[in-house]
């Protein structure tokens, strides 16, 4: 894209511009254009090139110009629920918040005061400093392929608040130009648990990719600052100690989760604390979309070793509970004779899983002492 700026008193109107082709042109530049009119002087225009292909735009000069005072400007690309959740948040400290997704919110955006784009192009043609993702961890790969990243300016930063890091770490990697910055982050909270106050609760980060340039790390350091600015916990983490983490206890709160909503349990009069617990994570977590927690297992490679030690926990509990039933039967049947014999019981641990991910039989240690 050019534009084309006349300078003070040249008198130039739009129809001198209508029929002029002029080549693309990757820097800031002058150019003497014959007089279109011979009623007319000839006029000098200011020819600025914004298209972020060329190493050296105008754009890109701009950037260097990013001072601690400035507010930033933040694309968010998927404006459903958390997304929406994030934006008034952001708003709120005074950033300009632009939105774009396939289904339209542009009420809810006017409503919330974000600018909503229907068409990608349009989005980037604002050049935002920070694409922030907030799509589903399943359609990421798609609607980061689809957004034009020539209309943005070239460094960028995009960010990511996906459930899982390392996927859109090697996304962003394989995908983005080396110009463009990348942080992958996680706020462990969302709109139900975040809905009163974010202070305390955790958001974890990774500064994958940030240009040893002031204004790009200071770009980082304030979208940062939004999550500090809340009382969050602010937690630097690799994304690939985050999915290990994440694996141990989101994936498993999630999965009781689901596994206590097929159960449809709901309040009676007698609720214990604990049984409201129990209740409030089927609520946290149930109210999610199934593509979340199919994310969360089809994209953390350690989800399925938690599912394994999850369902091996499951049947060793069994085994423990029908031990004690059998031997309440035993002293039924054989009681006079077992008088004043103590039989001890063995309280059966979960063992760990070796390093393949094969499962270890719950019966074995339990077989051979039967047979001793």
């Amino acid at each position: 894209m050019i534009s084309l700026r006349p300078q003070p008193h040249t008198g130039v109107s739009p129809d001198d511009c209508r029929h002029l082709s002029l080549p693309p042109f990757s820097r800031l530049s002058r150019l003497s254009l014959p007089n279109l009119s011979h009623n007319r002087p000839s006029p000098r225009l200011l020819i600025r090139a914004i298209d972020a292909a060329q190493p050296f735009d105008y754009e890109s000069h701009l950037s260097q110009r990013f001072t601690k005072s400035t507010k930033l400007k933040i694309a968010i690309v998927g404006f459903g629920n958390f997304g929406q959740f994030l934006a008034k948040t952001i708003v709120n400290q005074g950033h300009t918040v632009l939105a774009h997704s396939r289904s339209d919110y542009s009420e809810i955006a006017a409503q919330l005061k974000v600018s909503f784009f229907k068409d990608a192009d349009d989005l980037c043609e604002q050049h935002p400093d920070v694409i922030l993702l907030c799509t589903s961890i399943i359609s990421t790969e798609f609607v980061l392929r689809s957004l034009p990243l020539q209309r943005l300016k070239r460094n960028t930063l995009f960010v990511d608040v996906l459930s899982v890091k390392e996927f859109p770490k090697s996304l962003f990697l394989q995908i983005l130009p080396q110009d463009f910055d990348i942080l992958c982050t996680h706020p462990m909270f969302g709109p139900e648990s975040g809905k009163e106050s974010w202070k305390g609760l955790s958001f974890v980060y990774d500064k994958v990719r940030i240009g040893n340039v002031e204004g790009r790390e200071l770009r980082c350091e304030r979208f940062l600052d939004i999550f500090k600015n809340e009382g969050c916990r602010m937690v630097g983490m690799s994304c690939t100690e985050h999915d290990r983490h994440a694996a141990e206890s989101q994936f498993i709160t999630h999965t009781m989760g689901r596994v206590l909503e097929k159960l449809n349990l709901d309040s009676t009069p007698i609720n214990t604390k604990g049984y409201e617990t129990l209740l409030n994570l089927v609520e946290n977590t149930a109210s999610d979309s199934f593509d979340l927690y199919y994310g969360l297992f089809m994209y953390n490679k350690n989800a399925m070793e938690q599912l394994e030690r999850l369902d091996l926990a499951f049947e060793s509990l069994k085994t423990e509970l029908f031990g004690h039933l059998h031997d309440v039967l035993r002293k039924q049947l054989f009681g006079k004779a077992e008088e004043g014999v103590e039989r001890p019981v063995d309280r059966i641990l979960l063992p760990e899983l070796p390093q393949n991910g094969r499962l270890l039989s719950i019966h074995s240690e339990n077989a051979n002492k039967e047979g001793s």
